[in-house]
């Protein structure tokens, strides 16, 4: 079997469920050593054991993205653990509710803290090792949201907003150093997004729209994570979206 990420090492947030589990499951078939990090231990311990059995390499990091110390050390016990970070798949982040009316501001905070500065924490941690190794690869994962707001949606999708151009950004500083930045941004997609939503009507809403007929499976976009890390050194896919086949919106 071809592994095309033989010999690179990958850090993976948001890795206990979701596109973070599949992105790290995929890396690893890849050939890819990977490091997992995420706040659910059991869960990290039950992937990191998988990915051993498959006569992988996975390292297991704890921690909390919206806290700058724990992303920190999550690259830095990467590099320490596994020799280097040669790609970094930023896929730790939350949905909630945030319309104007009657705003709760602490939500507003919550979401930005974890999908906006969750990222840019680790990408300040990583970017000087990558530099140093003349070459790396970021992925972040972004939203469909994060390019079209709604009455429900305008803390989440200013929150992807934000990271869409930040990325991008980080592309344009970073690109002719042989890094290169990529903003992945799925549609609906079959995770547990909706589950932790504190507003129960979104939350249903939420449920039931990445469990429709047609979603997009995680694993999905994992494999699209390994398709765009495999494309040869002067090819930067900037951005891609992925939706169901079925949706049609813009």
């Amino acid at each position: 079997m071809t592994k095309p990420l033989a010999g690179k090492v990958a850090l993976v947030t948001g890795a206990s469920s979701g596109i973070g589990e599949a992105a790290a499951l995929c890396l690893a078939e890849a050939g890819a050593a990977v490091a997992l990090s995420a706040r659910r231990v059991e869960r990290l311990s039950g992937l990191v054991a998988r990915i051993e059995a498959d006569g992988g390499t996975a390292l297991a990091i704890p921690g909390d993205m919206t806290v700058e110390d724990d992303a920190r050390r999550a690259v830095a016990q990467t590099v320490e653990k596994l020799g280097r970070i040669d790609i970094l798949i930023n896929s730790a982040g939350i949905m909630e509710a945030g319309g104007i009316e009657n705003v709760d501001t602490a939500i507003y905070r919550r979401v930005i803290d974890i999908n906006l500065m969750g990222t840019v924490y680790t990408c300040a941690a990583a970017v000087p090792h990558m530099l140093e190794q003349g070459v790396g690869d970021i992925i972040t994962i972004s939203s469909l949201a994060g390019r079209k707001g709604g009455p429900m949606t305008s803390a989440y999708s200013a929150s992807k907003h934000a990271v869409n151009f930040m990325t991008d950004g980080m592309r344009q500083e970073l690109g002719g150093r042989n890094v290169r930045v990529t903003t992945l941004m799925p549609g609906a997609t079959e995770t547990e997004v909706g589950d932790n939503i504190s507003d129960p009507n979104w939350r249903a809403a939420i449920q039931a729209h990445v469990a429709k007929e047609g979603a997009v499976k995680p694993r999905d976009i994992g494999e699209a994570i390994v398709f765009i890390l495999a494309m040869p050194r002067r090819t930067n896919i900037s951005e891609i979206s992925i939706r169901p086949t079925i949706d049609t919106s813009a």
